[in-house]
């Protein structure tokens, strides 16, 4: 390949990123894709992967909070994966952020659905806006459609400073202030986000 020649030269299109908002509330979709696209660049994803992100409202989280977690009540982040894309890198099960060669292996990552009512009140614990809390559910979702996880001390401290990495350095790239990184749920350590990976139906 002649230097200076990437995907977009050669016709590839980039990460297809869907977004539908049955939510009921006002949400910066065109901002949401292009963060969801740069934790995707920085995660090296093939740029043919597709990613669907759905925001609905309390009682249709809660329906699926129960459905695939057995757990009663509306959660902030559920992912659903698809497709394996990531085969095991030397030394980890993850790809670091920014490495050079994205994976060769395209297809469905899968799903990340947010519910903007839940996402406003942990940002009002938080003392953040509406939407830095839904940027962090974002990026935290596709951690979880990558295999990212956060079951034990050091899985979460691997998944949450990976997190805080890539909101910073989108907020760097746009201009955004943004509240305190990784303070989602009332300081996201705290281990009540429900985002676990439920298998697809």
């Amino acid at each position: 390949m002649p230097a200076g020649t990437d995907d977009r030269d050669r016709g590839v299109r980039p990460v297809s990123i869907e977004i539908a908002n049955e939510s009921g509330v006002n949400v910066d979709e065109p901002a949401l894709a292009g963060l969801a696209r740069h934790v995707l660049d920085e995660m090296r994803v093939h740029p043919l992967a597709e990613l669907s992100l759905l925001l609905v409202d309390e009682p249709a989280m809660t329906e699926l909070h129960v459905r695939w977690m057995g757990e009663e009540g509306p959660t902030d982040v559920l992912a659903f994966p698809m497709d394996e894309l990531r085969p095991p890198q030397p030394g980890g099960a993850h790809a670091e952020p920014g490495g050079s060669e994205p994976s060769g292996i395209p297809g469905l990552l899968g799903d990340v659905v947010i519910c903007p009512q839940v996402a406003a009140v942990q940002a009002r614990r938080a003392r953040h806006s509406v939407g830095d809390e839904i940027d962090l559910l974002c990026a935290h979702g596709i951690l979880h459609l990558l295999g990212y996880d956060h079951a034990d001390p050091r899985e979460h401290a691997a998944m949450f400073g990976l997190q805080d990495r890539l909101l910073a350095s989108w907020r760097a790239e746009h201009g955004a202030a943004g509240g305190p990184v990784g303070s989602a749920n009332g300081a996201a350590a705290s281990g009540s986000q429900d985002d676990e990976q439920p298998a697809p139906g």
